[in-house]
Protein backbone atom coordinates (compact mmCIF):
# COMPACT_ATOMS: atom_id res chain seq x y z
CA UNK A 1 0.00 0.00 0.00
CA UNK A 2 2.68 2.49 0.98
CA UNK A 3 4.89 2.22 -2.17
CA UNK A 4 1.85 2.45 -4.43
CA UNK A 5 0.76 5.61 -2.66
CA UNK A 6 4.17 7.22 -3.13
CA UNK A 7 4.29 6.47 -6.86
CA UNK A 8 0.80 7.87 -7.40
CA UNK A 9 1.61 10.96 -5.39
CA UNK A 10 4.81 11.55 -7.29
CA UNK A 11 2.93 11.30 -10.53
CA UNK A 12 0.50 13.98 -9.53
CA UNK A 13 3.14 16.37 -8.23
CA UNK A 14 5.19 15.93 -11.36
CA UNK A 15 2.36 16.70 -13.70
CA UNK A 16 1.17 19.80 -11.88
CA UNK A 17 4.58 21.53 -12.00
CA UNK A 18 5.89 21.21 -15.51
CA UNK A 19 6.37 24.92 -16.15
CA UNK A 20 9.94 25.49 -17.28
CA UNK A 21 9.91 28.59 -19.39
CA UNK A 22 8.05 30.82 -16.95
CA UNK A 23 8.80 34.20 -18.42
CA UNK A 24 7.37 33.20 -21.79
CA UNK A 25 4.12 31.95 -20.30
CA UNK A 26 3.75 34.97 -18.05
CA UNK A 27 4.56 37.47 -20.76
CA UNK A 28 4.02 35.94 -24.23
CA UNK A 29 3.98 39.41 -25.83
CA UNK A 30 7.56 40.02 -24.64
CA UNK A 31 8.68 36.62 -25.98
CA UNK A 32 7.04 37.29 -29.36
CA UNK A 33 8.56 40.78 -29.45
CA UNK A 34 12.06 39.35 -28.88
CA UNK A 35 11.53 36.76 -31.62
CA UNK A 36 10.30 39.46 -34.00
CA UNK A 37 13.18 41.87 -33.29
CA UNK A 38 15.91 39.23 -33.56
CA UNK A 39 14.51 37.77 -36.81
CA UNK A 40 13.55 41.03 -38.57
CA UNK A 41 16.81 41.19 -40.61
CA UNK A 42 15.85 37.96 -42.43
CA UNK A 43 12.21 38.61 -43.41
CA UNK A 44 13.31 39.25 -47.00
CA UNK A 45 13.26 35.46 -47.42
CA UNK A 46 9.64 34.67 -48.31
CA UNK A 47 9.46 31.20 -46.76
CA UNK A 48 11.20 32.40 -43.61
CA UNK A 49 8.78 35.31 -43.29
CA UNK A 50 5.81 32.93 -43.61
CA UNK A 51 7.34 30.48 -41.12
CA UNK A 52 7.84 33.28 -38.58
CA UNK A 53 4.34 34.66 -39.12
CA UNK A 54 2.72 31.27 -38.55
CA UNK A 55 5.00 30.69 -35.52
CA UNK A 56 3.80 33.93 -33.90
CA UNK A 57 0.20 32.95 -34.74
CA UNK A 58 0.78 29.53 -33.08
CA UNK A 59 -0.04 27.70 -36.33
CA UNK A 60 2.42 24.86 -35.72
CA UNK A 61 1.72 22.76 -38.84
CA UNK A 62 2.15 25.73 -41.19
CA UNK A 63 5.29 26.73 -39.29
CA UNK A 64 6.76 23.27 -39.92
CA UNK A 65 5.90 23.40 -43.64
CA UNK A 66 7.45 26.81 -44.42
CA UNK A 67 10.48 26.36 -42.15
CA UNK A 68 11.25 23.10 -44.00
CA UNK A 69 10.93 24.91 -47.34
CA UNK A 70 13.31 27.61 -46.12
CA UNK A 71 15.87 25.01 -45.00
CA UNK A 72 15.76 23.54 -48.51
CA UNK A 73 16.58 26.92 -50.07
CA UNK A 74 20.12 27.61 -51.37
CA UNK A 75 20.48 30.45 -48.83
CA UNK A 76 22.69 28.97 -46.11
CA UNK A 77 22.83 31.81 -43.58
CA UNK A 78 23.51 30.09 -40.25
CA UNK A 79 21.27 32.46 -38.30
CA UNK A 80 18.30 31.82 -40.60
CA UNK A 81 18.90 28.09 -40.22
CA UNK A 82 19.08 28.44 -36.41
CA UNK A 83 15.75 30.27 -36.36
CA UNK A 84 14.16 27.65 -38.63
CA UNK A 85 15.40 24.80 -36.39
CA UNK A 86 14.15 26.70 -33.33
CA UNK A 87 10.71 27.24 -34.90
CA UNK A 88 10.51 23.56 -35.87
CA UNK A 89 11.70 22.28 -32.49
CA UNK A 90 9.28 24.55 -30.64
CA UNK A 91 6.39 23.43 -32.88
CA UNK A 92 7.22 19.73 -32.45
CA UNK A 93 7.39 20.27 -28.68
CA UNK A 94 3.94 21.89 -28.68
CA UNK A 95 2.61 18.93 -30.67
CA UNK A 96 4.17 16.51 -28.08
CA UNK A 97 6.51 15.04 -30.72
CA UNK A 98 9.47 15.05 -28.36
CA UNK A 99 11.95 12.99 -30.39
CA UNK A 100 11.60 15.28 -33.41
CA UNK A 101 11.84 18.32 -31.14
CA UNK A 102 15.10 17.01 -29.63
CA UNK A 103 16.58 16.47 -33.10
CA UNK A 104 15.77 20.04 -34.16
CA UNK A 105 17.04 21.57 -30.89
CA UNK A 106 20.32 19.67 -31.28
CA UNK A 107 20.94 21.36 -34.67
CA UNK A 108 20.94 24.87 -33.19
CA UNK A 109 24.33 26.66 -32.98
CA UNK A 110 25.90 27.65 -29.66
CA UNK A 111 25.91 31.35 -30.64
CA UNK A 112 22.16 31.43 -31.37
CA UNK A 113 20.34 34.24 -29.51
CA UNK A 114 17.93 31.79 -27.88
CA UNK A 115 20.42 28.98 -27.21
CA UNK A 116 19.88 29.13 -23.43
CA UNK A 117 16.15 28.66 -24.01
CA UNK A 118 16.87 25.53 -26.05
CA UNK A 119 18.45 23.96 -22.95
CA UNK A 120 15.32 24.85 -20.99
CA UNK A 121 13.16 23.07 -23.54
CA UNK A 122 15.52 20.08 -23.74
CA UNK A 123 15.31 19.79 -19.96
CA UNK A 124 11.54 19.90 -20.20
CA UNK A 125 11.52 17.17 -22.84
CA UNK A 126 13.87 15.03 -20.73
CA UNK A 127 11.44 15.24 -17.80
CA UNK A 128 8.53 14.33 -20.09
CA UNK A 129 10.51 11.25 -21.17
CA UNK A 130 11.53 10.54 -17.54
CA UNK A 131 15.23 10.93 -18.34
CA UNK A 132 15.90 12.79 -15.11
CA UNK A 133 19.71 12.73 -15.17
CA UNK A 134 19.70 14.30 -18.64
CA UNK A 135 17.26 16.92 -17.42
CA UNK A 136 19.63 17.71 -14.52
CA UNK A 137 22.53 18.14 -16.96
CA UNK A 138 20.55 20.65 -19.03
CA UNK A 139 19.40 22.61 -16.00
CA UNK A 140 22.96 22.75 -14.62
CA UNK A 141 24.07 24.38 -17.91
CA UNK A 142 21.44 27.05 -17.36
CA UNK A 143 22.57 27.58 -13.75
CA UNK A 144 26.09 28.31 -14.98
CA UNK A 145 24.94 30.72 -17.71
CA UNK A 146 26.13 34.33 -17.75
CA UNK A 147 22.73 35.55 -18.90
CA UNK A 148 21.74 36.89 -15.47
CA UNK A 149 18.60 38.60 -16.80
CA UNK A 150 17.21 35.31 -18.12
CA UNK A 151 18.37 33.28 -15.11
CA UNK A 152 16.61 35.66 -12.72
CA UNK A 153 13.33 34.99 -14.54
CA UNK A 154 13.55 31.18 -14.54
CA UNK A 155 15.61 30.61 -11.36
CA UNK A 156 12.68 29.43 -9.21
CA UNK A 157 11.42 27.00 -11.85
CA UNK A 158 14.91 25.64 -12.57
CA UNK A 159 15.51 25.01 -8.85
CA UNK A 160 12.14 23.35 -8.45
CA UNK A 161 12.58 21.07 -11.44
CA UNK A 162 16.07 20.11 -10.28
CA UNK A 163 14.48 19.18 -6.96
CA UNK A 164 11.87 17.06 -8.76
CA UNK A 165 14.55 15.32 -10.83
CA UNK A 166 16.63 14.47 -7.74
CA UNK A 167 13.46 13.27 -6.03
CA UNK A 168 12.81 10.81 -8.85
CA UNK A 169 16.45 9.69 -8.63
CA UNK A 170 15.99 9.22 -4.84
CA UNK A 171 18.78 11.70 -4.06
CA UNK A 172 16.75 13.18 -1.26
CA UNK A 173 19.31 15.57 0.23
CA UNK A 174 19.85 17.37 -3.07
CA UNK A 175 16.14 17.29 -3.78
CA UNK A 176 15.37 18.86 -0.41
CA UNK A 177 17.97 21.61 -0.89
CA UNK A 178 16.62 22.64 -4.29
CA UNK A 179 12.95 22.38 -3.33
CA UNK A 180 13.47 24.52 -0.23
CA UNK A 181 15.33 27.15 -2.28
CA UNK A 182 12.55 27.19 -4.88
CA UNK A 183 9.97 27.95 -2.16
CA UNK A 184 11.71 31.11 -0.93
CA UNK A 185 10.70 33.46 -3.76
CA UNK A 186 7.02 32.36 -3.92
CA UNK A 187 6.77 32.82 -0.14
CA UNK A 188 8.09 36.38 -0.42
CA UNK A 189 5.75 37.17 -3.33
CA UNK A 190 2.88 35.24 -1.68
CA UNK A 191 2.32 33.31 -4.90
CA UNK A 192 -0.52 31.09 -3.67
CA UNK A 193 -0.76 28.86 -6.74
CA UNK A 194 2.96 28.14 -6.92
CA UNK A 195 3.23 27.59 -3.15
CA UNK A 196 0.38 25.07 -3.25
CA UNK A 197 2.25 23.09 -5.92
CA UNK A 198 5.65 23.39 -4.24
CA UNK A 199 4.36 22.46 -0.76
CA UNK A 200 2.74 19.40 -2.31
CA UNK A 201 6.10 18.37 -3.77
CA UNK A 202 7.77 18.89 -0.37
CA UNK A 203 5.13 16.61 1.12
CA UNK A 204 6.02 13.91 -1.42
CA UNK A 205 9.72 14.28 -0.61
CA UNK A 206 9.23 13.76 3.13
CA UNK A 207 6.53 11.11 2.72
CA UNK A 208 8.83 8.97 0.62
CA UNK A 209 11.42 9.20 3.40
CA UNK A 210 8.73 8.08 5.91
CA UNK A 211 8.87 11.45 7.67
CA UNK A 212 5.08 11.40 7.89
CA UNK A 213 4.60 14.22 10.37
CA UNK A 214 6.53 16.77 8.30
CA UNK A 215 5.09 15.43 5.04
CA UNK A 216 1.49 15.71 6.24
CA UNK A 217 2.07 19.28 7.46
CA UNK A 218 3.17 20.24 3.92
CA UNK A 219 0.23 18.40 2.37
CA UNK A 220 -2.13 20.29 4.66
CA UNK A 221 -0.49 23.62 3.78
CA UNK A 222 -0.79 22.81 0.10
CA UNK A 223 -4.44 21.84 0.51
CA UNK A 224 -5.31 25.04 2.41
CA UNK A 225 -3.55 27.20 -0.20
CA UNK A 226 -5.31 25.38 -3.04
CA UNK A 227 -8.63 26.65 -1.68
CA UNK A 228 -7.55 30.21 -2.57
CA UNK A 229 -6.71 29.38 -6.18
CA UNK A 230 -8.92 29.12 -9.25
CA UNK A 231 -6.87 26.28 -10.75
CA UNK A 232 -9.12 23.21 -10.76
CA UNK A 233 -6.17 20.92 -11.46
CA UNK A 234 -4.35 22.06 -8.31
CA UNK A 235 -7.53 21.80 -6.22
CA UNK A 236 -8.11 18.29 -7.57
CA UNK A 237 -4.59 17.03 -6.90
CA UNK A 238 -4.31 18.53 -3.41
CA UNK A 239 -7.66 16.97 -2.44
CA UNK A 240 -6.48 13.59 -3.78
CA UNK A 241 -3.20 13.85 -1.84
CA UNK A 242 -5.13 14.48 1.39
CA UNK A 243 -7.48 11.57 0.61
CA UNK A 244 -4.50 9.20 0.25
CA UNK A 245 -2.87 10.59 3.42
CA UNK A 246 -6.02 10.15 5.51
CA UNK A 247 -6.61 6.68 4.08
CA UNK A 248 -3.12 5.59 5.15
CA UNK A 249 -3.82 7.10 8.58
CA UNK A 250 -6.99 4.94 8.78
CA UNK A 251 -9.19 8.04 8.89
CA UNK A 252 -11.58 6.71 6.33
CA UNK A 253 -14.37 9.26 6.84
CA UNK A 254 -11.93 12.13 6.26
CA UNK A 255 -10.44 10.26 3.30
CA UNK A 256 -13.91 9.83 1.82
CA UNK A 257 -14.64 13.55 2.24
CA UNK A 258 -11.42 14.47 0.42
CA UNK A 259 -12.14 11.83 -2.22
CA UNK A 260 -15.55 13.40 -2.89
CA UNK A 261 -13.95 16.82 -3.13
CA UNK A 262 -11.43 15.38 -5.58
CA UNK A 263 -14.25 14.00 -7.73
CA UNK A 264 -16.01 17.38 -7.61
CA UNK A 265 -12.93 19.25 -8.87
CA UNK A 266 -12.30 16.52 -11.43
CA UNK A 267 -15.81 16.99 -12.81
CA UNK A 268 -15.34 20.77 -12.82
CA UNK A 269 -12.09 20.37 -14.72
CA UNK A 270 -13.76 18.08 -17.25
CA UNK A 271 -16.66 20.51 -17.62
CA UNK A 272 -14.22 23.37 -18.12
CA UNK A 273 -12.43 21.38 -20.81
CA UNK A 274 -15.75 20.66 -22.48
CA UNK A 275 -16.71 24.34 -22.33
CA UNK A 276 -13.41 25.31 -23.92
CA UNK A 277 -13.88 22.68 -26.59
CA UNK A 278 -17.42 23.86 -27.31
CA UNK A 279 -16.19 27.45 -27.44
CA UNK A 280 -13.46 26.41 -29.86
CA UNK A 281 -15.96 24.60 -32.07
CA UNK A 282 -18.35 27.56 -31.96
CA UNK A 283 -15.51 29.89 -32.89
CA UNK A 284 -14.54 27.69 -35.84
CA UNK A 285 -18.18 27.51 -36.91
CA UNK A 286 -18.53 31.30 -36.66
CA UNK A 287 -15.39 31.74 -38.77
CA UNK A 288 -16.75 29.37 -41.40
CA UNK A 289 -20.09 31.19 -41.42
CA UNK A 290 -18.29 34.51 -41.78
CA UNK A 291 -16.28 33.11 -44.67
CA UNK A 292 -19.50 31.95 -46.31
CA UNK A 293 -20.97 35.42 -45.87
CA UNK A 294 -17.86 36.98 -47.39
CA UNK A 295 -18.03 34.58 -50.33
CA UNK A 296 -21.72 35.34 -50.77
CA UNK A 297 -21.06 39.08 -50.72
CA UNK A 298 -18.32 38.64 -53.31
CA UNK A 299 -20.72 36.71 -55.52
CA UNK A 300 -23.38 39.38 -55.08
CA UNK A 301 -20.88 42.10 -55.96
CA UNK A 302 -19.84 40.21 -59.08
CA UNK A 303 -23.50 39.83 -60.04
CA UNK A 304 -24.08 43.57 -59.49
CA UNK A 305 -21.06 44.44 -61.61
CA UNK A 306 -22.24 42.10 -64.35
CA UNK A 307 -25.75 43.58 -64.14
CA UNK A 308 -24.36 47.12 -64.27
CA UNK A 309 -22.21 46.26 -67.29
CA UNK A 310 -25.22 44.67 -68.93
CA UNK A 311 -27.24 47.83 -68.44
CA UNK A 312 -24.34 49.90 -69.75
CA UNK A 313 -23.91 47.80 -72.89
CA UNK A 314 -27.68 47.78 -73.42
CA UNK A 315 -27.81 51.55 -73.07
CA UNK A 316 -24.96 51.95 -75.54
CA UNK A 317 -26.64 49.60 -77.98
CA UNK A 318 -29.95 51.44 -77.66
CA UNK A 319 -28.21 54.77 -78.11
CA UNK A 320 -26.47 53.52 -81.25
CA UNK A 321 -29.77 52.16 -82.51
CA UNK A 322 -31.44 55.48 -81.78
CA UNK A 323 -28.69 57.43 -83.54
CA UNK A 324 -28.82 55.06 -86.50
CA UNK A 325 -32.59 55.40 -86.66
CA UNK A 326 -32.31 59.18 -86.50
CA UNK A 327 -29.62 59.19 -89.15
CA UNK A 328 -31.54 57.03 -91.60
CA UNK A 329 -35.16 58.09 -91.09
CA UNK A 330 -34.72 61.74 -90.04
CA UNK A 331 -38.20 61.92 -88.68
CA UNK A 332 -39.15 65.50 -88.11
CA UNK A 333 -40.45 65.11 -84.55
CA UNK A 334 -37.49 63.06 -83.41
CA UNK A 335 -35.05 65.36 -85.17
CA UNK A 336 -36.57 68.39 -83.46
CA UNK A 337 -36.45 66.67 -80.06
CA UNK A 338 -32.81 65.67 -80.56
CA UNK A 339 -31.84 69.15 -81.66
CA UNK A 340 -33.63 70.67 -78.65
CA UNK A 341 -31.97 68.24 -76.26
CA UNK A 342 -28.57 68.83 -77.79
CA UNK A 343 -29.09 72.57 -77.53
CA UNK A 344 -29.99 72.31 -73.84
CA UNK A 345 -26.98 70.10 -73.18
CA UNK A 346 -24.78 72.48 -75.12
CA UNK A 347 -26.07 75.46 -73.14
CA UNK A 348 -25.39 73.60 -69.89
CA UNK A 349 -21.91 72.65 -71.07
CA UNK A 350 -21.22 76.22 -72.15
CA UNK A 351 -22.34 77.49 -68.75
CA UNK A 352 -20.12 74.90 -67.08
CA UNK A 353 -17.25 75.88 -69.35
CA UNK A 354 -17.69 79.56 -68.50
CA UNK A 355 -17.67 78.80 -64.77
CA UNK A 356 -14.58 76.61 -65.05
CA UNK A 357 -12.74 79.26 -67.10
CA UNK A 358 -13.77 81.90 -64.60
CA UNK A 359 -12.39 79.86 -61.71
CA UNK A 360 -9.16 78.99 -63.47
CA UNK A 361 -8.55 82.51 -64.75
CA UNK A 362 -9.03 84.08 -61.32
CA UNK A 363 -8.21 81.70 -58.46
CA UNK A 364 -5.66 79.44 -60.11
CA UNK A 365 -3.83 82.36 -61.75
CA UNK A 366 -3.81 84.32 -58.48
CA UNK A 367 -2.56 81.32 -56.52
CA UNK A 368 0.25 80.57 -58.96
CA UNK A 369 1.32 84.24 -59.08
CA UNK A 370 1.40 84.29 -55.26
CA UNK A 371 3.38 81.05 -55.21
CA UNK A 372 5.79 82.40 -57.83
CA UNK A 373 6.28 85.60 -55.83
CA UNK A 374 6.82 83.61 -52.62
CA UNK A 375 9.39 81.37 -54.31
CA UNK A 376 11.25 84.47 -55.56
CA UNK A 377 11.33 85.80 -51.98
CA UNK A 378 12.54 82.40 -50.82
CA UNK A 379 15.32 82.49 -53.43
CA UNK A 380 16.28 86.02 -52.32
CA UNK A 381 16.47 84.87 -48.68
CA UNK A 382 18.58 81.82 -49.53
CA UNK A 383 21.08 83.72 -51.69
CA UNK A 384 22.73 85.57 -48.75
CA UNK A 385 22.10 82.57 -46.45
CA UNK A 386 19.45 84.53 -44.59
CA UNK A 387 17.59 81.51 -43.16
CA UNK A 388 15.45 83.34 -40.60
CA UNK A 389 12.48 83.81 -42.91
CA UNK A 390 12.87 80.55 -44.88
CA UNK A 391 10.59 78.45 -42.63
CA UNK A 392 7.88 81.10 -42.73
CA UNK A 393 8.05 81.27 -46.53
CA UNK A 394 7.99 77.49 -46.80
CA UNK A 395 4.88 77.37 -44.57
CA UNK A 396 3.25 79.97 -46.83
CA UNK A 397 4.13 77.91 -49.92
CA UNK A 398 2.74 74.78 -48.25
CA UNK A 399 -0.50 76.59 -47.45
CA UNK A 400 -0.79 77.87 -51.04
CA UNK A 401 -0.11 74.42 -52.50
CA UNK A 402 -2.72 72.93 -50.15
CA UNK A 403 -5.21 75.55 -51.29
CA UNK A 404 -4.40 74.79 -54.93
CA UNK A 405 -5.01 71.12 -54.23
CA UNK A 406 -8.36 71.93 -52.61
CA UNK A 407 -9.20 74.09 -55.65
CA UNK A 408 -8.58 71.24 -58.08
CA UNK A 409 -10.36 68.74 -55.79
CA UNK A 410 -13.42 70.99 -55.51
CA UNK A 411 -13.32 71.64 -59.25
CA UNK A 412 -13.36 67.90 -59.94
CA UNK A 413 -16.26 67.20 -57.56
CA UNK A 414 -18.19 70.20 -58.81
CA UNK A 415 -17.74 69.14 -62.44
CA UNK A 416 -18.86 65.61 -61.55
CA UNK A 417 -21.92 66.96 -59.77
CA UNK A 418 -22.79 69.09 -62.82
CA UNK A 419 -22.41 66.22 -65.27
CA UNK A 420 -24.11 63.73 -62.88
CA UNK A 421 -21.27 61.23 -63.17
CA UNK A 422 -20.62 60.83 -59.43
CA UNK A 423 -21.91 57.87 -57.40
CA UNK A 424 -24.60 58.97 -54.97
CA UNK A 425 -26.47 56.94 -52.33
CA UNK A 426 -28.32 58.33 -49.31
CA UNK A 427 -27.96 56.16 -46.20
CA UNK A 428 -28.18 56.53 -42.41
CA UNK A 429 -24.96 58.05 -41.03
CA UNK A 430 -23.68 58.56 -37.50
CA UNK A 431 -22.78 62.25 -37.52
CA UNK A 432 -20.05 62.11 -34.84
CA UNK A 433 -18.12 59.38 -36.66
CA UNK A 434 -18.13 61.26 -39.99
CA UNK A 435 -17.03 64.56 -38.43
CA UNK A 436 -14.18 62.87 -36.56
CA UNK A 437 -12.95 61.23 -39.77
CA UNK A 438 -12.93 64.52 -41.71
CA UNK A 439 -11.49 66.67 -38.90
CA UNK A 440 -8.59 64.26 -38.32
CA UNK A 441 -6.91 65.34 -41.61
CA UNK A 442 -7.11 69.02 -40.62
CA UNK A 443 -5.60 68.74 -37.13
CA UNK A 444 -2.04 69.59 -38.36
CA UNK A 445 -3.35 72.78 -40.05
CA UNK A 446 -5.16 73.76 -36.86
CA UNK A 447 -2.06 73.08 -34.82
CA UNK A 448 -0.01 75.26 -37.20
CA UNK A 449 -2.29 78.23 -36.47
CA UNK A 450 -2.71 77.25 -32.78
CA UNK A 451 -6.46 76.94 -33.27
CA UNK A 452 -8.50 75.45 -30.42
CA UNK A 453 -10.89 72.87 -31.89
CA UNK A 454 -13.92 71.37 -30.10
CA UNK A 455 -16.26 68.68 -31.43
CA UNK A 456 -19.51 68.72 -29.42
CA UNK A 457 -21.52 66.57 -31.85
CA UNK A 458 -23.58 64.00 -29.92
CA UNK A 459 -23.10 60.26 -30.38
CA UNK A 460 -26.87 59.89 -30.81
CA UNK A 461 -27.11 62.28 -33.78
CA UNK A 462 -28.06 60.36 -36.95
CA UNK A 463 -28.68 61.84 -40.41
CA UNK A 464 -29.78 60.71 -43.87
CA UNK A 465 -27.16 61.65 -46.48
CA UNK A 466 -24.71 60.40 -49.08
CA UNK A 467 -21.48 59.81 -47.18
CA UNK A 468 -18.95 61.01 -49.77
CA UNK A 469 -20.81 64.18 -50.78
CA UNK A 470 -21.38 65.02 -47.10
CA UNK A 471 -17.65 64.63 -46.45
CA UNK A 472 -16.96 67.07 -49.33
CA UNK A 473 -19.27 69.61 -47.65
CA UNK A 474 -17.53 69.15 -44.28
CA UNK A 475 -14.05 69.40 -45.80
CA UNK A 476 -14.86 72.69 -47.54
CA UNK A 477 -16.55 74.29 -44.54
CA UNK A 478 -13.80 73.23 -42.09
CA UNK A 479 -11.12 74.32 -44.57
CA UNK A 480 -12.79 77.74 -44.86
CA UNK A 481 -13.08 78.01 -41.07
CA UNK A 482 -9.34 77.35 -40.71
CA UNK A 483 -8.43 79.60 -43.63
CA UNK A 484 -10.35 82.63 -42.33
CA UNK A 485 -9.45 82.09 -38.64
CA UNK A 486 -6.71 84.18 -37.07
CA UNK A 487 -3.82 82.78 -35.04
CA UNK A 488 -5.04 81.37 -31.66
CA UNK A 489 -8.63 81.28 -32.87
CA UNK A 490 -11.31 78.70 -32.06
CA UNK A 491 -13.43 76.37 -34.20
CA UNK A 492 -16.41 74.48 -32.76
CA UNK A 493 -18.65 71.77 -34.21
CA UNK A 494 -22.03 71.14 -32.57
CA UNK A 495 -25.60 70.19 -33.41
CA UNK A 496 -28.96 71.91 -32.91
CA UNK A 497 -32.30 70.15 -32.90
CA UNK A 498 -34.58 73.07 -33.75
CA UNK A 499 -36.58 71.05 -36.30
CA UNK A 500 -38.47 67.78 -35.92
CA UNK A 501 -37.32 66.48 -39.29
CA UNK A 502 -33.85 68.06 -39.63
CA UNK A 503 -30.59 67.94 -37.68
CA UNK A 504 -28.56 71.19 -37.79
CA UNK A 505 -24.76 70.82 -37.88
CA UNK A 506 -23.05 74.12 -36.98
CA UNK A 507 -19.41 74.91 -37.92
CA UNK A 508 -18.57 78.01 -35.89
CA UNK A 509 -15.30 79.98 -36.04
CA UNK A 510 -13.95 83.18 -34.51
CA UNK A 511 -12.38 84.31 -37.77
CA UNK A 512 -12.70 87.34 -40.02
CA UNK A 513 -16.46 87.07 -40.59
CA UNK A 514 -18.23 88.78 -43.51
CA UNK A 515 -20.56 91.63 -44.34
CA UNK A 516 -24.31 91.15 -44.68
CA UNK A 517 -23.99 91.85 -48.42
CA UNK A 518 -21.44 89.07 -48.84
CA UNK A 519 -23.54 86.66 -46.74
CA UNK A 520 -26.62 87.22 -48.90
CA UNK A 521 -24.53 86.94 -52.08
CA UNK A 522 -23.19 83.56 -50.99
CA UNK A 523 -26.72 82.26 -50.32
CA UNK A 524 -28.04 83.23 -53.76
CA UNK A 525 -28.89 80.42 -56.18
CA UNK A 526 -26.71 81.91 -58.87
CA UNK A 527 -24.76 80.24 -61.64
CA UNK A 528 -21.92 82.73 -61.29
CA UNK A 529 -19.67 82.43 -58.25
CA UNK A 530 -19.67 85.15 -55.62
CA UNK A 531 -16.60 87.38 -55.27
CA UNK A 532 -14.65 86.61 -52.09
CA UNK A 533 -14.68 89.11 -49.23
CA UNK A 534 -11.01 88.55 -48.31
CA UNK A 535 -8.88 88.67 -51.44
CA UNK A 536 -5.66 88.11 -49.48
CA UNK A 537 -6.79 84.59 -48.60
CA UNK A 538 -6.03 81.98 -51.26
CA UNK A 539 -9.24 80.03 -51.89
CA UNK A 540 -11.22 78.39 -54.61
CA UNK A 541 -14.22 80.64 -54.78
CA UNK A 542 -16.03 77.43 -55.61
CA UNK A 543 -16.29 75.84 -52.16
CA UNK A 544 -19.58 77.36 -50.99
CA UNK A 545 -21.17 76.83 -54.43
CA UNK A 546 -20.12 73.16 -54.29
CA UNK A 547 -21.45 72.86 -50.72
CA UNK A 548 -24.83 74.30 -51.71
CA UNK A 549 -25.05 71.89 -54.65
CA UNK A 550 -24.19 68.85 -52.50
CA UNK A 551 -26.52 69.89 -49.63
CA UNK A 552 -29.40 70.43 -52.04
CA UNK A 553 -28.73 67.04 -53.61
CA UNK A 554 -28.96 65.52 -50.11
CA UNK A 555 -32.38 67.23 -49.62
CA UNK A 556 -30.90 69.54 -47.00
CA UNK A 557 -30.73 73.26 -46.27
CA UNK A 558 -27.84 75.69 -45.87
CA UNK A 559 -27.64 78.89 -43.82
CA UNK A 560 -24.96 81.38 -42.82
CA UNK A 561 -24.76 83.61 -39.74
CA UNK A 562 -21.80 86.00 -39.61
CA UNK A 563 -20.55 89.21 -38.05
CA UNK A 564 -17.67 91.04 -39.67
CA UNK A 565 -14.58 90.82 -37.48
CA UNK A 566 -16.15 88.37 -35.00
CA UNK A 567 -16.70 85.10 -36.82
CA UNK A 568 -19.05 82.94 -38.85
CA UNK A 569 -21.54 80.10 -38.35
CA UNK A 570 -22.10 77.75 -41.30
CA UNK A 571 -25.30 75.76 -40.63
CA UNK A 572 -25.99 72.56 -42.57
CA UNK A 573 -29.48 71.07 -42.04
CA UNK A 574 -29.96 67.47 -43.16
CA UNK A 575 -32.87 65.04 -42.69
CA UNK A 576 -32.76 63.04 -39.46
CA UNK A 577 -32.39 59.27 -39.70
CA UNK A 578 -35.11 57.18 -38.09
CA UNK A 579 -33.73 55.16 -35.14
CA UNK A 580 -35.10 51.79 -34.07
CA UNK A 581 -36.54 51.67 -30.61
Amino acid sequence: MRPTFIIALLFFCFTIENNLFAQQKKDPILFEKEIRIKSDPFIGETNFYKARSFFLQKEWDSTLVYSAQQLNQPVKDSKIQDFCHFFRAYSFNKKKLFQEAKKEFSKISYDFEFYIQTNIYLGEIAIEQREFQKAIDYFKIIEKSNDHKLISKVKVNIEHNLGICYLHLKQYDKSEAYLLKSIEAPEVKKDTLKLARFYGDMGVLYYEQYNDELAISYFQKAYQLSKSTKDYKVKQNMALNMAVVEENRKKFSESLRYRKEYEKWKDSLNNQSKIWEVARIEKEFAIKQKQKEVSLLKSENKAKVAERNGFLYTAIALLLLLLTTIYFYREKVKSTRIITTQKEDLDALNATKDQILSILSHDLRSSIIALKYSNRLLSDELAPNNLDNVNSLLDQNSTMVNSLYNLLDNLLHWALSQTKNSYFEITSLRLLSITEQVVYNYLPLMKEKNIIFTNNVLKSDMIQADQESFKIVLRNLIDNAIKFSDQDGTITLYTQNTHDMYCDLVIQDTGAGMTEETRLELLKDSVLLAKKEHEDKIGTGLGVQLCKTMIKKNQGMFAIESTLGKGTKMIVSLPKALTNG
